[in-house]
Parts: structure tokens; C-alpha cells; sequence
């Protein structure tokens, strides 16, 4: 038998032209450029987020009635100047990178991640955070991270497909969790487009070089610190089921509550819509109240108290609860920031609300399977729940219970809220306009 030669005409043929075309060599090239860069602006916003808590918190110590007189002023603020000047900038992120990717080569989508709605987005949401609103970066990294993943391509002349746009957003989950594979999964999963090869490998490669960047740079830190204990079986089959569907439900009743309020032919959307400065300006009341009730507790990602709940810190019962309004009223401001964190926080509340059930050893991660089902009840994202939730605490020995708790919070999240509510939120920016020649 005649074994083809590398160079023979017949045996080139057969191989994938994507493989030897110079145009390759750019895209490569614009992928590992901008994967660095997402990595390094990444940890830069984390810094500034960092930063705007501690100046508010910093602000509340010296006197509490911030609460009541700065947040609600700021909100007005900054909805005032998204809603003028950076509309595209509004909200978590997440659905404007879902919606560009569906398009991506409509000016429309091209605005959704343009360097101006990008630093208009990073601006407006440390102002958020600024303001003691109940928002999280990782929603905002996502959309920057595909206006930058787009943007280096354009200036290497390399075609932004919808594969590009993905790969930027699922660098900047990597990024801003220090979470790699989370970034596959959540690309692969809630922005959906990960269906062919060439996709694929363009977003797994995407994501470790930021990754591996981050790390680099960071330092190989657990974002909520480390959770080393494992819970019995018979433990497990209660509290699995027991989150799964209390804690689904009440996920699902948040994106339910949000879609009502802000979402496409929501039943208030168009009344919030007509006044939208008076709709800031009750909600950071709402926000700054809670605040100053709770001393501040309820205010920025909520990234100290989850930290402390899940390192089995004695946390109080309220605290979800409030968190849940504190998050749903920022939500529906209309003030750019994400809702990833406030979940994470959302969700440990309600994981410490179980904790009394179980050996007070083990509250740890009675928490963290309360937070695997509130958030999967809030994002349906399963998979990118569990990956994100086991890197952040550095734990293999809850996979298992928080795959189970998830797949059960995805089935109770949906009973109360049939769509999902990225994609859902992500067709109030669906591109409208004729292609871009």
C-alpha cells in the first residue's frame, strides 16, 4: 500500500485549508494577545472594585446616614448617564454579549462590545459600587472581555465570528473567579455557542491564557478561600434535595421578580422605562435603607460575608433575605453591574439558614450547597454553577452534592421561571439594524 508523501498534491488536498492559511497565524495572534490583555484589565477592575467597597464602607463607618442620602443620589446619577450617554452599558453584561454573538455582524452587536460602552460599562458599575449598590464585576468583565477579544481581532484584520465574541466573554469569567475551566463551561453552557471545533478551541484557548495570566500575575489564590471538609452520604441526601429545590425556586423567583420588572414585555418594564430617573432614585432608596438597617451589610458584591459564612462563621439569619431585596432593587435600577456575586451571596444566606439542621462542623459546606442552588435557580447554568463554586473554595469533595443540588435547583428554578434569564434579558438588545458592508 502507497502511503501518501507530505507533499503530495493529492494528500494536501485532504487537509483542512484553515490549517495552513496565513490568515491563521492572526488569529492566533489576536487570540493570545487579547486573551493577555483581558486577563491584565481583569485584575485591574477586580482592584478598582476592591477599592470603591472599601471607600464606601470606609464612608459608612464615618456616618451611616450615607446610606440613606449617597446611594439613593448616586443611583439617580448613574442612571441618568447610562440611560443618556451608554444604554448598551445597562444591566449585568452577560445578555449584551449573548445578543451580539447571535449577530455578530451587525453594528448593532459591534456597539454592544465597542471600547466605549466597555469603559462606560467599568466607569458606571465602580460608581454602582461607589454607591453601596448590590452588584457584582464578573457580569461587567464578561461584556469587557468581549469588547476587547473583538477589538484586538479588528486591528489584526481577522473577521469577529460569534466564536470570538464567546471567547472574550469566557475569558473574562476566568479571569475575574481565577476559575478557568469555569470560563469553558459557562461559555459552553449559558452563552451557547460553543458547537464546532474551531469555536471551541478558539475559547479553550482564550480562557487558559487569561487564565494562566491571571495566575501568573495573582498568584494561584481560591477566590472564596479553601473548604476542606466532606459531608456524609445520609447528610447529603437531605440537604442535596432540600437546597436543590427551596433554593431553585427562590432563584428562580428572583429572575422571575427581574424579568417582571426589567425584562422584554416585562409587566412593568415599560412603566420603569418612561421614569427611569424615579425608578433609580426608589430603588437606591430601597437599597440605602437596607443598607443603614443592616449596617452596610447588604451594600457592594457581598464577597466578605460570603467569605465568612462559608468559612463557618456565625452569620445572621437576615441576611439572605435582604441581600435577595438589596440585589433585586439594584437589578431593577437600570444601573450597569452584574448579579453573579450578589447571588454567590444570596445564596450563602440561604445555605446558613440551613446550617442549624446539620453539625455545626459541617457548616461550610451546608452553605456552599445553598449557594449551588439559589445560583443555578437564578442563572440555570448548572454545569458552570458547580465548576465555578468548586474553584472559588478549592473543593473536590463537594462535586457530587453540589452536582446534585444543581441539577435539582435547574429543574425547581425553572417550574417558577420557565425562561432563562440571560437570554431572556438579551433580547432587549437583540441587533435590529441592516448588516455592516
Amino acid at each position: 500500500m502507497k502511503l501518501p508523501r507530505p507533499f503530495d498534491t493529492e494528500f494536501n488536498a485532504k487537509v483542512p485549508s484553515e490549517l495552513i492559511r496565513p490568515e491563521d497565524w492572526s488569529r492566533r495572534a489576536a487570540t493570545l494577545v487579547s486573551a493577555v490583555l483581558i486577563a491584565l484589565v481583569a485584575m485591574g477592575f477586580a482592584w478598582a472594585g476592591d477599592w470603591a467597597n472599601r471607600l464606601f464602607t470606609e464612608a459608612t463607618n464615618h456616618s451611616r446616614w450615607v446610606h440613606l442620602v449617597l446611594t439613593p443620589a448616586m443611583f439617580v446619577g448613574i442612571a441618568a448617564l447610562t440611560f443618556r450617554y451608554a444604554p448598551q452599558a445597562r444591566g449585568s453584561g452577560i445578555p449584551q454579549v449573548i445578543a451580539a454573538s447571535r449577530k455578530p455582524l451587525r453594528r448593532t452587536s459591534r456597539r454592544l462590545v465597542s471600547l466605549r460602552t466597555a469603559l462606560a460599562k467599568v466607569v458606571l458599575t465602580l460608581g454602582a459600587l461607589l454607591a453601596g449598590g448590590s452588584v457584582g464585576r464578573e457580569g461587567p468583565t464578561v461584556q469587557l472581555g468581549a469588547a476587547i477579544m473583538v477589538q484586538v481581532h479588528r486591528f489584526f484584520r481577522v473577521p469577529s465570528t460569534s466564536g470570538v465574541y464567546i471567547a472574550g466573554g469566557a475569558a473574562g469569567v476566568a479571569a475575574a473567579f481565577n476559575t478557568p475551566l469555569a470560563g469553558i463551561a459557562f461559555a459552553i453552557e449559558e452563552l451557547a455557542v460553543a458547537y464546532e471545533q474551531r469555536v471551541a478551541i478558539l475559547v479553550m484557548g482564550a480562557v487558559m491564557i487569561s487564565g494562566l495570566t491571571s495566575q501568573g500575575l495573582a498568584g494561584n489564590y481560591v477566590y472564596f478561600g479553601q473548604i476542606t471538609c466532606g459531608l456524609p452520604l445520609t447528610s447529603v441526601l437531605i440537604a442535596a434535595p432540600v437546597a436543590g429545590v427551596i433554593g431553585g425556586m427562590l432563584g428562580g423567583a428572583f429572575s422571575r421578580s427581574l424579568l417582571a420588572l426589567r425584562g422584554p414585555g416585562g409587566r412593568f418594564t415599560a412603566r420603569f422605562g418612561k421614569k427611569p430617573l424615579t425608578t433609580a432614585l426608589v430603588c437606591g432608596v430601597i437599597v440605602g435603607v437596607l443598607g443603614f438597617v443592616t449596617d452596610g451589610v447588604t451594600s457592594g458584591t457581598g464577597y466578605e460575608p460570603t467569605r465568612m459564612l462559608l468559612e463557618g462563621g456565625a452569620g445572621e439569619y437576615w441576611f439572605g433575605p435582604a441581600k435577595f431585596i438589596a440585589a433585586l432593587a439594584t437589578s431593577a435600577s437600570g444601573i450597569p453591574g452584574g448579579i453573579f456575586a450578589p447571588s454567590l451571596a444570596v445564596g450563602a444566606g440561604f445555605g446558613e439558614l440551613l446550617t442549624p439542621l446539620f453539625p455545626a462542623d459541617k457548616a461550610g459546606i451546608i452553605v456552599l450547597i445553598g449557594m449551588g442552588g439559589y445560583f443555578t435557580g437564578v442563572v440555570r447554568a448548572p454545569l458552570t454553577a458547580v465548576i465555578i463554586l468548586s474553584e472559588a473554595t478549592g473543593t473536590s469533595s463537594a462535586i457530587l452534592p453540589l452536582f446534585a443540588t444543581a441539577l435539582i435547583g435547574d429543574w425547581a428554578g425553572g417550574m417558577v421561571c420557565r425562561e432563562r434569564l440571560y437570554h431572556a434579558l438579551a433580547k432587549g438588545f437583540a441587533p435590529v439594524s441592516a448588516p455592516a458592508r
